[in-house]
């Protein structure tokens, strides 16, 4: 910890944990601002099927990074990362605590610690070879495209889930551009905090924790989850990278009349439950996280264990 670094907080935690409700209260509490750390909220249109905060869940907190980009642009972890940083800088010069609520890991991560991205020069040379293997790979599946990783970037292949499809390409297309494998880059880098940070992390049983997504799902589903993705796909997004998100791409094929709502649900509720179980495993294995029990705590004792951490923390600053 040091005194010269500023002070913010980071509230971390599976999908449908409750880290939303807690920033909101932590924040009125101690004169904070919440920096959303999805890499999905940041999308208009994409309300529902995101649980993207509302105007009424605010409750008057500033609330940043939300509905910032159309769904058909692209948005980095560096993207998040320099935005972020910036952000934490100008709450920070306002007298204001920063506080970054969100599931997605490597985006938390990129900004508590100084994470490098590559910035490699390659030749349009290179860039036209690879994009023509590249485009040769597209006819393989999710398993043959995770199995043929492994076969130079093993470390790579067990770090990445067979279905994140554009995480397997981006390590793929990093090799061929480079002849380099991403997992050794990614340990190559020093970490070191860019900030005093008090990570939180919200955690529950599994039975308790996939109940409440399911009960989220059967809720988005009550909200207008169809509807929005059919307005979506009616406005030309069907093929965007942020429609292949969780939530989307399940009810996609129920509003083209390719698949029965049923199964959809199913398969929605599934792949929920799996991206939770993979964020959890990030935050115990990447991330040094002081958590607190959802079963065994109310909100209120939440903020009674982790207001007198931030003000001593807070203090040794002034």
């Amino acid at each position: 910890m040091s005194q010269n670094k500023p002070f913010i907080v980071a509230i971390v935690g599976p999908t449908a944990s409750g880290k939303t409700e807690l920033g909101v209260a932590l924040a009125k509490a101690i004169d904070g601002e919440v920096i959303s750390g999805d890499s999905m909220q940041v999308y208009q249109g994409m309300d529902i099927g995101t649980a993207k905060v509302s105007a009424d869940e605010t409750d008057g907190i500033p609330h940043h990074l939300i509905d910032i980009l159309k769904p058909d642009e692209t948005y980095s972890a560096y993207d998040f990362q320099q935005q972020a940083q910036h952000l934490i800088t100008d709450i920070t010069a306002r007298g204001k605590v920063p506080i970054i609520v969100g599931g997605t890991g490597l985006y938390i991560q990129s900004v508590i610690y100084d994470y490098q991205f590559d910035d490699e020069t390659i030749s349009p040379e290179t860039e036209q070879r690879v994009a023509k293997q590249m485009a040769e790979l597209k006819s393989y599946t999710n398993e043959a495209l995770h199995d043929y990783l492994g076969t130079f970037d093993p470390d790579s292949q067990r770090e990445i889930h067979p279905n994140n499809r554009k995480r397997v390409e981006r390590a793929i297309s990093y090799y061929l551009s480079t002849k380099k494998v991403l997992s050794n880059r990614k340990k190559s880098t020093q970490l070191t905090e860019n900030y005093d940070t008090l990570l939180v992390g919200i955690k529950t049983s599994r039975d308790t924790l996939y109940s409440r997504i399911n009960s989220r799902v059967d809720m988005m589903l009550s909200h207008g989850l169809l509807d929005e993705v059919q307005e979506l796909i009616e406005l030309g997004y069907e093929s965007c990278q942020s429609m292949q998100a969780i939530g989307y791409k399940e009810i996609i094929p129920v509003i083209k009349n390719e698949m029965p709502l049923d199964k959809a649900i199913t398969l929605l509720k599934q792949h929920s439950r799996n991206y939770a179980k993979r964020q959890m495993t990030w935050f115990t294995n990447k991330l040094n996280v002081h958590w607190l029990d959802r079963e065994k705590m109310s909100l209120t004792s939440m903020l009674s264990e982790l207001i007198p951490l931030i003000n001593k923390r807070r203090n040794e600053h002034d």
